[in-house]
């Protein structure tokens, strides 16, 4: 599915990555399974194989470029859609824990089986983050959260900073157009602060990585429910 190992050894190490052999195949089959699979389930608008290399997993694993993540930390992927970034991640380093949560189970069943082929761990969750967030088992309780999604940055911050333990981060992987100010004064009342803002391109598309480190506890009121984030946010 991928173009050859070469080809991609080539554009990994484009953007200073380096791939081994077994990270290929893991990847190769991720491309091949997500293909396949979104001929019944809408997952992906990618298919073509060179842009499932650059826009899904040399883009999820460049994290790690601009993003110093301790060995075994616990991240957990809000709206984790089709797997990214959590599973290139986790392909890329096996030792971090991941948690991979989505709205949609038919997502959820469709990662579940990915890891089966993947032969990775993980553990998943079905549900909405701003019910998930209020279960103490979740609440505060990892190293990062990250999120890669169009949604505004007020709003993510309300769904994802909840999750992240004090001194943890949430990163946010973002577009170049928006005005992340909007969502400053959500970061601040859910105890974050923006660390670093960091922009890159993928392929002669601009990125950018925005880091909120997590300095307070989030008040218990946050997140809202869903009805009350659309109607007014933060």
């Amino acid at each position: 599915m991928l173009p050859d190992f070469e080809f991609c050894c080539s554009a990994f190490s484009k953007y200073g990555l380096v791939l081994s052999e077994e990270m290929y195949k893991k990847f190769d089959t991720y491309a091949d399974y997500l293909v396949e699979y979104n001929k019944n389930v809408n997952l992906t608008a990618i298919t073509d194989p060179e842009e499932i290399l650059f826009k899904h997993f040399i883009d999820s694993v460049l994290v790690f470029k601009y993003v110093d993540i301790p060995e075994r930390s616990d991240i957990i992927d809000v709206g984790t859609g089709a797997g990214f970034p959590s599973v290139p991640m986790k392909i890329y380093r096996p030792d971090i824990n991941f948690t991979l949560l989505d709205s949609l189970n038919k997502r959820i069943v469709f990662l579940q089986s990915l890891c089966d082929k993947l032969d990775i761990s993980a553990d998943f969750i079905h549900g909405r983050a701003e019910d998930v967030s209020k279960d103490e088992k979740y609440r505060e309780k990892f190293d990062f959260a990250c999120a890669r999604a169009v949604a505004n940055m007020s709003l993510l911050s309300e769904l994802c900073i909840p999750f992240v333990k004090v001194g943890g981060s949430f990163i946010s992987m973002k577009g170049p157009s928006e005005d992340i100010s909007i969502g400053f004064n959500a970061i601040k009342i859910l105890g974050g602060n923006v660390s670093r803002e960091t922009k890159y391109s993928v392929e002669a598309e601009e990125r950018r990585i925005v880091l909120i480190e997590k300095i307070s506890q989030t008040p218990t009121k946050y997140p809202r429910n869903s009805s009350q984030i659309k109607k007014k946010l933060l």
